[in-house]
């Protein structure tokens, strides 16, 4: 599937608030600090941005935090209002709980773009078999580990030093020793800090 591969600090810079998309990077060079504009020729008219555009505007965030494109997230919508519950937790859930963004939470890459990029070059595992879907949704009790390939790699020596100061989220659980983690339950909105509304996301949706 495609994906976008520009400057992803043009994305900060053009919603309005820093989204953390670099990892680390983001805490020593983050360009939203120096340049706290949207990107673009600059205009001195301030504009009143609709309810709509307020709407879009949350929406465009959550892509942008998990990096998805708009025909996936919309069907992760459909998905989310076909089930019982919340619509917004609903959605919300399904996106923590793609491979790529367990990956990041255990603490085993520094970005979700980086856990992405773990995933389609062959390097971990669910439930022991190799996954090369990043957007592959698990489930309470499934594992996370890595194949042969990856714990070969300079990238996993290199995690085994940094591996103890990461502090997963309660509803997963991580194994310091063999850094594989597992899904204990599912997320707690309080404890996912979503930098977007998921309900205004449904109100976009819904109209």
């Amino acid at each position: 599937m495609a994906r976008y591969n520009g400057p992803v600090c043009r994305i900060c810079r053009r919603l309005g608030e820093k989204l953390y998309l670099k990892g680390e990077k983001c805490f020593t060079k983050c360009t939203i600090e120096r340049r706290p504009y949207p990107p673009g020729q600059r205009s001195m008219r301030r504009r009143k941005v609709s309810d709509r555009g307020l709407q879009l505007r949350e929406k465009q965030k959550a892509r942008a935090v998990y990096g998805i494109l708009e025909r996936q997230f919309s069907l992760y919508y459909e998905d989310a209002v076909r089930r019982l519950g919340v619509s917004g937790e609903n959605l919300l859930r399904t996106l923590e709980l793609r491979l790529d963004n367990v990956v990041f939470r255990l603490g085993l890459a520094d970005s979700r773009a980086q856990a992405r990029q773990l995933v389609n070059h062959g390097h971990v595992t669910v439930n022991g078999r190799k996954a090369a879907i990043p957007s592959h949704v698990l489930k309470i009790g499934d594992a996370v580990g890595w194949t042969q390939r990856g714990r070969n790699s300079e990238y996993y020596s290199a995690l085994r030093e940094q591996i103890a100061a990461k502090t997963p989220p309660s509803w997963l659980v991580l194994d310091v020793e063999t850094m594989a983690g597992r899904v204990l339950a599912l997320p707690e909105m309080e404890e996912i800090a979503a930098k977007f509304n998921p309900a205004t996301i449904v109100e976009y949706y819904s109209r």
